[in-house]
């Protein structure tokens, strides 16, 4: 490998990971970000970090100990309600899974606070990607600026700026989109709805709809309303009405529980309309000199809890990858993608099941089945 740095767009937990574990086996980088500061946007909810794929890139950044110090005990629970608010699951969190949650942004934080200053360029929005040959590649950044590198990594996400130089595939909609919302102080301020919600995850699920809500720090519950309906069917709502925006989601749950629905007309937060977008299960692409993907650049799916995990193994795996094999990148490449692809697209499969499972014709009892392992009658 050059003495010159990996170049890294994107400073996501994917990124940063890339940058850590780089940096750990001694080889410099360089991370480009449009946002303009660490703080300049919210950095999403909790994250559960498996023990088969995200901690293992943690460990392999030496991150662990400051990883342990994040998580948020009894989150791992788990319940499921029906409409009428029922509870037909609950599984409290008796500390022996493999899957802690964290705060998404405090685990950020924890690997920018890792990196050497000046590692992640903030503010430098990519405006283009060309390749120059032999390998080589320049980035332009919205500011005129331009860097050339010799290793490119695109780690931005579903709608990366690098893939084309890879492959033609850009993301599609899945059907189903979710509204995102916040309560604030939820045991203090929303007690019926924090009571239903209980000490982790919450699942109230119909065919094509439902609640997802997590309990987050200081009690804030943050809830993804599900809903399978088209694109057009929400450009209808004007979201900058924030009333009518709830008025017209909720009205999807007419006749639920009081403390389910509070979940959305009850919101602290203006609803926050986020459409899900996936690429092809198989996605994949030949070898191309000096570049590749990592995270959802690679392998965009609709979130199943394995999002943040793989972003993070892939870019264990490549930094790894190129460490084995410094004075030959085609060969590190060659190395990471191999069992990258598969990898991804036996986890994309398995969302889409997942889906299936949760807002399908049978919810919920094939999720009550995945939980106990027995099979459920169907009504």
């Amino acid at each position: 490998m050059s003495n010159s740095p990996v170049t890294i767009i994107g400073a996501g937990l994917g990124g940063l990971t890339l940058a850590r574990v780089l940096q750990v086996n001694g080889i410099a980088s360089t991370v480009y970000e449009a946002e303009a500061s660490p703080t300049a946007r919210a950095q999403g909810g909790m994250l559960d970090i498996h023990d088969y794929n995200g901690q293992l890139a943690l460990e392999a950044a030496g991150l662990m100990d400051g990883f342990g110090d994040l998580v948020l005990e009894g989150r791992e629970a788990a319940r499921l309600v029906a409409p009428d608010g029922t509870v037909l699951f609950d599984q409290p969190d008796d500390g022996t899974g493999g899957r802690p949650e964290v705060q998404r942004g405090e685990l950020r934080q924890l690997l920018l606070d890792s990196l050497p200053a000046g590692t992640v360029r903030w503010g430098r929005k990519v405006s283009g990607v060309r390749a120059l040959g032999g390998g080589r590649h320049e980035v332009t950044f919205a500011d005129s600026t331009s860097v050339v590198t010799d290793l490119l990594v695109g780690a931005d996400g579903a709608w990366s700026r690098v893939r084309p130089l890879l492959s033609a595939a850009v993301p599609a909609y899945t059907g189903m989109s979710c509204v995102e919302v916040y309560l604030h102080d939820a045991d203090t301020r929303h007690p019926a709805s924090a009571k239903v919600v209980g000490g982790g995850a919450l699942y109230a699920l119909a065919p094509g709809k439902g609640f997802v809500t997590h309990r987050e720090k200081g009690g804030n519950l943050h809830t993804y309303v599900m809903l399978a309906r088209p694109q057009e069917w929400f450009a209808d709502i004007d979201f900058t009405d924030a009333a009518a925006a709830v008025a017209r989601i909720a009205g999807e749950f007419d006749g639920w529980a009081p403390e389910l629905t509070a979940l959305i007309t009850d919101a602290d937060t203006a609803p926050v309309l986020r459409p899900l977008a996936a690429l092809p299960v198989e996605h994949r692409w030949e070898r191309v000199p000096g570049v590749t993907l990592i995270g959802d650049a690679a392998h965009v799916a609709a979130p199943n809890g394995e999002g943040a995990n793989l972003a993070m193994l892939d870019a264990a795996e490549l930094a790894q990858s190129l460490a084995t094999h410094p004075d030959d990148i085609e060969t590190a490449l060659t190395a990471y993608e191999q069992p990258m692809f598969p990898r991804s697209a036996e986890t994309a499969a398995e969302g889409t099941e997942l889906y299936a499972v949760m807002f399908g014709e049978d919810t919920p009892h094939g999720l009550i089945e995945m939980f106990t392992g027995e099979s459920q009658p169907s009504n």
